[in-house]
């Protein structure tokens, strides 16, 4: 894997996609690519001339995908205004320069030729998925299963489906879509049969659920974590995950994409 870089990335789109989506395109001088589900640490805002010592932390958030075919390389990640660090985030306009460090993490393994591939994603976990669909396509059978709460909180529906790949919605308000979990598609997938993996990124209720109906299923589960982090190098220790079989895991230096067995859900917040 590549080693990460650390550089002010120039901000070339902090697009409005509705709601409190956001998707922000960054060009990257020496970017040399990424792994499906790696991610990076990103400034709560742009650099300015004056230093900001709040909030202070960079936040971690997945590559949602890659330009890197003539001029500068550019990555694009999606995002959501949460509270004051992607707020200023948010407030970040094309010139600006925001700190970057990454890639970081250990990726998604992709699927055996011939393979049946489902990737679900809810809320931002969407953006973990988009690159592994991307690239697990060539190969395998790539079903995408994407669940929110609403139209207005969907990320990224409208490119997976120009991928080619297979893509259902599942929105709790049945606003688009499915009414309800996007278990509930993923139920119907694995009713189907013949095998294959899972892919999920999403919130923490979510992977298990996920996990659970997955293994029940027989079929091997892959999940990102996205528990909070300081650094994303594993020397603040703040991103310890319980192992099924004994100790901890860091999610910013073992994961974040760890095989669905090997987590101790039952003691995950």
């Amino acid at each position: 894997m590549n080693e990460p870089l650390r550089i002010d990335a120039e901000v070339v789109g902090n697009a409005d996609e509705g709601g409190a989506n956001r998707r922000l395109r960054l060009a990257v001088p020496g970017w040399r690519g990424f792994a499906p589900g790696q991610f990076l640490m990103l400034s709560p805002g742009a650099v300015g001339a004056a230093r900001r010592d709040d909030p202070l932390l960079p936040r971690p958030m997945a590559v949602y995908r890659e330009s890197i075919d003539g001029g500068s390389p550019e990555i694009e990640v999606l995002y959501k205004v949460a509270g004051r660090g992607t707020a200023l985030l948010a407030d970040a306009r094309p010139g600006d320069c925001v700190r970057v460090v990454g890639p970081l993490g250990q990726p998604f393994e992709l699927p055996a030729s011939g393979e049946r591939a489902v990737l679900v994603g809810g809320g931002t976990g969407i953006a973990s998925l988009y690159e592994l669909a991307a690239r697990a396509r060539a190969s395998a059978r790539v079903d995408v299963l994407l669940g929110a709460r609403s139209a207005g909180d969907l990320m990224g529906a409208d490119d997976f489906e120009a991928l080619g790949v297979g893509v259902q919605v599942a929105t709790e308000d049945g606003s688009r879509g499915t009414r309800g979990l996007v278990t509930v598609l993923l139920d119907r997938a694995l009713a189907e049969g013949g095998g294959g993996r899972v892919y999920a990124c999403g919130p923490t209720p979510m992977m298990r659920a996920v996990a659970e109906r997955a293994r029940s299923a027989g079929w091997p589960t892959f999940v990102s974590l996205e528990n909070p982090m300081a650094c994303g190098f594993g020397v603040c220790l703040g991103c310890a995950v319980p192992l099924a079989g004994e100790g901890f895991a860091l999610v910013c230096r073992d994961g974040p994409v760890f095989d669905a067995d090997a987590v101790l859900w039952e003691e995950l917040a």
